[in-house]
């Protein structure tokens, strides 16, 4: 088994899987749309498996698991386990209005915290801000935690809320940090008032994005929005398309009624993250890019898998 430590300085090496969110100009009093464009030459497919109590499994090997595309086994040419390698951390923070309400930022804030107090040598953080439509880098890459805190404890919650647009413009973005093992960390309060994009459009985007995506969905009273007629405030949340985003990257959604909960969640994401296994394959190059389905099967007891739905682009590498 490669271990991940000997890559993670070499991530471009299983992860050229690059998806760009691209805003097309538009014709006037139109609103401006999301494009990608997804150029796979390798497929990297993270992968986190835990027993029947939910605790992770560390002690697969590259012959217990069996890696599936539209159901045929595929050729893999990479097999590691993080083992408590480092991880590049993206944080979307949202900083709209509705985030000031009921202590959800301040539980942000703390969420935030005890991601960084969490950190190991090595793990870097990037985070950006959305509020207003636009997405901000608050703060690059870096391994100065101290820099991470003092930018969000400088947010000051205003605007609206486009949580889908800040997404889509995310995943390339990941891919900066300098580890192997990555995920984005969505902190929002599922309010979407402002997005150009669709869901649809926003599920269609991240088809190809090779980052884990852990949303932690702030669930208080007192929504800033008023439903429309036939429309509980409760519907605003969506926590739909937080779940969905979720699952198709092979990440997990957690819902917080109490901010002051959040760090807890937190914790579950960074255990999560220091037992990932990864698995690749270089693909072929023929064929029409599509999207293909990704499954994992495994040798032994039963066990759940949390991984990514699948990937856009051209036929992987089958088993002879």
């Amino acid at each position: 088994m490669i271990r991940l430590q000997r890559l993670a300085l070499a991530p471009v090496l299983f992860a050229a899987v690059l998806t760009r969110a691209e805003e097309t100009p538009s014709r006037a009093g139109e609103p401006v749309r999301a494009t990608t464009s997804v150029d796979v030459g390798y497929v990297l497919v993270p992968f986190i498996v835990t027993d029947l109590k939910g605790l992770p499994v560390r002690d697969l090997r590259a012959r217990d698991v069996t890696l599936l595309v539209d159901g045929v086994p595929v050729k893999t040419d990479l097999f590691a386990h993080s083992d408590d390698a480092p991880v590049s951390f993206t944080i979307l923070l949202d900083g709209s209005g509705s985030m000031g309400l009921a202590g959800k930022f301040e539980g942000a804030r703390a969420a935030v915290h005890a991601l960084v107090d969490q950190k190991l040598p090595g793990d870097d953080f990037a985070l950006f801000v959305f509020s207003e439509g636009a997405v901000r880098e608050s703060v690059p890459f870096t391994e100065d935690t101290a820099r991470v805190v003092a930018a969000v404890n400088a947010v000051k919650p205003f605007g609206k809320t486009a949580f889908f647009d800040a997404l889509a413009k995310m995943p390339d973005k990941s891919l900066l940090g300098r580890n192997g093992s990555r995920a984005l960390i969505l902190l929002t309060d599922g309010i979407d008032n402002a997005s150009t994009l669709s869901r649809d459009e926003l599920a269609a985007l991240l088809e190809g994005v090779d980052v884990p995506v852990y949303p932690i969905g702030l669930r208080s009273p007192g929504s800033p929005v008023s439903p429309a007629p036939g429309q509980t405030a409760e519907g605003l949340l969506n926590l739909e398309i937080l779940g969905h985003v979720a699952r198709i990257t092979g990440g997990r959604l957690s819902i917080v009624d109490d901010a002051a909960r959040l760090p807890d969640s937190v914790r579950l994401i960074e255990k999560d993250l220091r037992a990932q296994y990864l698995i690749g394959f270089t693909a072929l190059g023929t064929g029409p890019a599509r999207f293909h389905r990704i499954s994992l099967r495994l040798s032994g007891p039963v066990r759940a898998i949390r991984v990514r739905a699948g990937y856009r682009g051209p036929s992987p590498p089958v088993k002879g």
